[in-house]
Parts: structure tokens; C-alpha cells; sequence
């Protein structure tokens, strides 16, 4: 029996301790109990990307903001349908979380954060969001196990009232608004409504093969 072997481990500013573990060929990102992604579970994060895309049409140079780069699944899929002209910022506030992907994860990585439409930027996604003014066709975030602070309480803010309306008004006229989530929220899913936002709440398998557990991703347009 292969054992899990503890890689590495990174603090979240304001928040909880994340660990890199290996199994086998598999690797897992835990924070406490919580399993937030690992590479036998991917589905989800890809339809973070693709789905959302499916949504805002065909813009000139489209434009994506990514909250969380996590393992990469999102941006990568993103990459395989955008244009080469398209220009994507990738927003990660954990150092670690970049490091273990051109370490240990390289492989898995395959130079995604290298592409030329990439933009890094380490920082809290937040205040990023508040500082923009109808810049994005696409914001996908993926920086928690859903709408509440489980891996950072300052988190909070990007599910709020204030927050929500910060993302809308991010957002180009036809923009789109993707959340990712470990399960459903009605409460979330009225507040999105009540920010002036079309809601399509989606139930997505976490495999690629359309099994496993159904994780919950919220797509949501200006009304």
C-alpha cells in the first residue's frame, strides 16, 4: 500500500494552513479535514472555464480575470479555447501555491503560467475586483470551498452585497460572473439575484468522467 507522503506546507495570509501531499502519481492540496483539490478530481474546475465561456459569447480580445489558480485546471482549459489575442490575469494570494506548481506539479502545470496571454499576480482577488471598471468578459472564482471564508474569513467580502456589486460592475455588459462551490446555497444564489444579477446555478460532476460527487457553480449576468 502506497502511503501519502506530505510534500510541503504554506500558510494563507489571514487564514488556515494549507499541505501538499503526494499519493502515488496523485497530489492533493488539504486544509485541515478538507480535501480543496486534488488531481483525481478535476471536472469541476474545468467547467469553471469552459462553461462560463460558453456564456459570454464571442468577444474582440476577450478579457478573463481568474481568482485562485489552485492546481491550474481552470486556466488551462481556459488557454486550449481562447484566442491568442485574449489576455487572462490569474490571481493567487498563497506564494506556496505557485511554487508547488513549477516544483513538484510542473509536469502538471505543462507551462500554462508561462503562456504570453498570462498575467500573474500575486495578491488578494478582492480589492482587484474593486479596482476595475467594466474590464472583464469573464470573472471565474475559485478561492474557497464555496460562497463563505472556510480557507480565509476576509474571503467573505467577494460573496457579499458589496462584493457582488464590485464584480458587476467589473464586468463588460455581456460579462459573466462564474463562482465555483464544494455544494449548493440558496442564500447565495438570492443574494446574486438581489445584486441585479441573472443566476444559472449548475450542478457539475468533480470527474471528468461525470462521476463522483456534484460540486456547484454559479454563472451569473447583469439583469
Amino acid at each position: 500500500m502506497i502511503a501519502r507522503e506530505l510534500l510541503d506546507t504554506a500558510w494563507v495570509p489571514g487564514g488556515e494552513k494549507l499541505e501538499l501531499f503526494r499519493h502515488d502519481k496523485d497530489y492533493m492540496i488539504v486544509l485541515g479535514h478538507n480535501e480543496l483539490m486534488s488531481t483525481r478530481k478535476w471536472g469541476s474546475e474545468e467547467a469553471l472555464a469552459t462553461m462560463a465561456m460558453e456564456r459570454f459569447g464571442k468577444p474582440v480580445r476577450p478579457t478573463m480575470l481568474i481568482g485562485g489558480y489552485g492546481m491550474g485546471f481552470t486556466l488551462r482549459a481556459a488557454l486550449k479555447v481562447l484566442p491568442q489575442d485574449a489576455e487572462v490575469t490569474v490571481v493567487e494570494l498563497v506564494p506556496e501555491i505557485i511554487e508547488w506548481a513549477r516544483g513538484p506539479m510542473a509536469e502538471l502545470a505543462a507551462g500554462c503560467l508561462d503562456d504570453p496571454r498570462v498575467n500573474l499576480v500575486m495578491s488578494d482577488v478582492a480589492p482587484f475586483i474593486e479596482g476595475a471598471q467594466g474590464d472583464y468578459d469573464a470573472i471565474l472564482l475559485d478561492v474557497d470551498n464555496g460562497p463563505d471564508g472556510l480557507v480565509r474569513e476576509d474571503n467573505n467580502v467577494l460573496y457579499s452585497r458589496s462584493g457582488l456589486l464590485a464584480a458587476k460592475r467589473a464586468l463588460t455588459p455581456d460579462g459573466v460572473l462564474a463562482i465555483w462551490s464544494a455544494g449548493p446555497d440558496p442564500a447565495f444564489t438570492r443574494r446574486l439575484q438581489k445584486a441585479g444579477f441573472n443566476v444559472d446555478e449548475v450542478k457539475v460532476a468533480s470527474r471528468s468522467n461525470g462521476k463522483g460527487p456534484k460540486h456547484v457553480i454559479w454563472f451569473a449576468t447583469k439583469a
